[in-house]
């Protein structure tokens, strides 16, 4: 082969790896544009699951009075969601400690969200339930799994710490817990 046909050769194995180059290229700019989160859900709360770090997942859910609460709608205060049942011996023995924690605390920018699984549980037993207990912050009534969903319930009681960001800064499953053990995760989300 002579030396104009090599070079020849040559230029054109250039060429078409710049054109393979260019290709492989714009299929990647295709495919980031394609899966690109337009919605910017892992932005505002939307994740698949609340994670240490991450913004906690939103929902909107009615209380038993009536009134629908959204938890993004809470940002620049602390929030502690949990999620419980009347039926659940955990949930009953830490709510006193709650709601303790709740009155000292709420003056400071704690609001609590309890989120009753009423899906698992009977909506007719709330309101006696926060009654008896002389409950004062919301009860949500989580009728279609929901925040049961978000949140990946996988045991009662659950709570989530969430900072005034909307951060969730700590996760607790089961319970029940202790009252100096809330008073230190509530101090921590309030700062």
């Amino acid at each position: 082969m002579n030396e104009a046909a090599r070079a020849d050769s040559n230029d054109m194995h250039t060429t078409q790896h710049r054109l393979a180059y260019a290709i492989v290229l714009t299929l990647g700019l295709v495919w980031i544009y394609l899966s690109a989160d337009k919605n910017a859900a892992s932005l505002t709360g939307t994740t698949a699951a609340p994670q240490v770090g991450f913004l906690a997942p939103d929902f909107s859910l009615p209380t038993a009075s009536g009134e629908t609460i959204r938890l993004s709608d809470l940002r620049g205060q602390a929030v502690l969601v949990n999620l419980w049942a009347t039926w659940c011996p955990p949930c009953r023995a830490e709510m006193p400690a709650i709601e303790k924690v709740y009155n000292e605390y709420k003056e400071e920018g704690l609001v609590v969200l309890a989120v009753n699984m009423t899906y698992q549980d009977t909506a007719s037993a709330v309101m006696p339930f926060a009654q008896e207990h002389g409950l004062t912050f919301p009860i949500l009534l989580d009728e279609s799994a929901i925040v049961g969903r978000a949140y990946q319930l996988r045991s009662l009681p659950s709570s989530f710490f969430i900072t005034r960001e909307g951060i969730v800064n700590e996760v607790v499953i089961g319970g029940p817990m202790s009252e100096a053990l809330l008073r230190t995760r509530v101090e921590e989300i309030l700062k």
